[in-house]
C-alpha cells in the first residue's frame, strides 16, 4: 500500500473511530497531502522508504516557507500520528517519526479584554438609537432583516462572552440545544464531546429576544433547519461570517483585530478573577474529554450556577441597567436587584 492509499485510511480512522471534528480531519488532510507531495518529489511513495531525515527536511521547509510555528507543530503532530497509525495497522514496520520531538511553539499569552472593553463591545454598538430601520422594498413589502441581524449580532457577542464558546460551537447550535428555562446550553465541542454550560444574565436575555422576535424574520423554510444563528439569507451562519462580524464590532469600539477566540479567553480569565475554581472553568470550556453524563457526575451544576452568578460580570442584570462592577441598578428608586433568575 502506498502513502496516498494509507492516508485515505488514516483520515477515515480519525473521522469514524477517533471521532475527530470535521475541521481537524480537514486540517490533517491538508498537512499530510503536502507531506506526501514533498516525499513524492523525492520519488518516495512507500511508507517503508521514509526516513527521519525526510520528515525533518519537510518540517524545516515549512518553517523556511514562513509558516507559523503553530502550523508547523500541527503538521508534525499529523505526521507522527500518520506513521503511528500505519505501524499499528501493519501497513509497514517502518516508524521514522518515533521519538520525533514536536517543534516548540513560542510562549504567547492570549489577548484578554478588560471588563470596560467588554461592556463597551456588548453595549455601545447596540444602543436603541443605532438600531436599523426596516427597509420598504419596491413591492411595498417591509424588510426587517437589517433589524433582525442587529439583534442577532448582539446575541452572538453576548453568547460568545457569556458562555465561552468556540466559534464552531456557536455556529453549530440548534434550537433544541438551548434550554432557557433551565438556563443551560448544550454544546457539541471538539471530538464530538458534549458539555452543558450556564447561560444567564444579559446573554440569556439577548438570546431569548433573538429567538423569539428576530430569528423568525431571518428564517427560511427550506434553508434554516433547526440552526439557532442564521444569516440574512436564512441559512446557518458560518464561522467566517462570525469572524468578520466580531472584528467589525471590535473596530467600532476601538479594539482592532478582535477575534472571537479572544472573547473565550476573556470569559475564562474573568471567571477565574471572579473566584471560580480552575477545575470548573476547564469543564465549562470543554478542555477535558467529557460527555454530558460525566459533566453531571463531576460537577454540581447548582453550585456552578451559583458560582457563575457571583463570578461573571454580566450574569447579574437589571431592568434598568448593568453597571461595570457587575451590580445592576433598577429604575424604581435605584434598588439593586439580582436578575440572574428572570433574565
Amino acid at each position: 500500500m502506498d502513502l496516498a492509499e494509507a492516508l485515505d485510511q488514516y483520515l477515515g480512522y480519525l473521522a469514524i473511530e477517533r471521532g475527530s471534528s470535521r475541521n481537524t480531519v480537514a486540517s490533517y488532510g491538508r498537512d499530510l497531502r503536502r507531506y506526501i507531495d514533498f516525499l513524492g518529489e523525492k520519488n518516495i511513495t512507500s511508507p517503508d522508504d521514509v526516513t527521519r531525515l525526510d520528515i525533518e527536511a519537510h518540517l524545516a521547509g515549512l518553517t523556511d516557507a514562513g509558516l507559523a510555528a503553530s502550523s508547523v507543530q500541527r503538521a508534525a503532530s499529523a505526521i507522527k500520528g500518520f506513521h503511528k497509525f500505519m505501524v499499528g495497522e501493519q501497513i509497514t514496520q517502518n516508524h521514522p517519526s518515533a521519538g520525533l520531538p514536536l517543534p516548540k511553539r513560542p510562549e504567547r499569552l492570549p489577548q484578554v479584554l478588560s471588563r470596560e472593553q467588554v461592556f463597551s463591545l456588548l453595549d455601545d454598538p447596540f444602543r436603541p438609537e443605532l438600531e436599523p430601520s426596516p427597509k420598504v422594498l419596491a413591492s411595498g413589502r417591509v424588510d426587517a432583516r437589517p433589524q433582525a441581524a442587529f439583534h442577532r449580532d448582539k446575541a452572538i457577542l453576548e453568547v460568545l462572552y457569556g458562555c465561552g464558546l468556540r466559534v464552531s460551537e456557536l455556529c453549530g447550535l440548534d434550537r433544541r440545544d438551548v434550554m432557557l428555562e433551565d438556563e443551560m446550553v448544550r454544546v457539541m465541542g471538539k471530538g464530538s464531546k458534549e458539555r452543558v454550560v450556564p447561560i444567564l444574565g444579559t446573554a440569556k436575555r439577548a438570546l431569548a429576544a433573538y429567538l423569539q422576535d428576530w430569528r423568525p424574520v431571518l428564517a427560511n423554510a427550506s434553508r434554516s433547519g433547526d440552526a439557532v444563528f442564521l444569516n440574512e439569507r436564512g441559512g446557518r451562519i458560518t464561522r467566517q461570517a462570525v469572524h468578520r462580524m466580531v472584528e467589525r464590532y471590535g473596530a467600532i469600539v476601538g479594539i482592532k483585530g478582535l477575534h472571537p477566540h479572544t472573547l473565550r479567553h476573556t470569559y475564562a480569565t474573568h471567571m477565574l478573577e471572579g473566584g471560580m475554581d480552575l477545575r470548573y472553568v476547564q469543564e465549562l470550556l470543554g478542555h477535558a474529554s467529557i460527555s454530558t453524563t460525566q459533566l453531571y457526575t463531576h460537577i454540581d451544576l447548582t453550585h456552578v450556577r451559583m458560582v457563575y452568578l457571583e463570578a461573571h460580570p454580566r450574569a447579574r442584570e437589571q431592568k434598568g441597567h448593568v453597571d461595570q462592577g457587575g451590580a445592576s441598578t433598577a429604575s424604581n428608586g435605584g434598588e439593586a436587584v439580582e436578575k440572574g433568575e428572570d433574565a
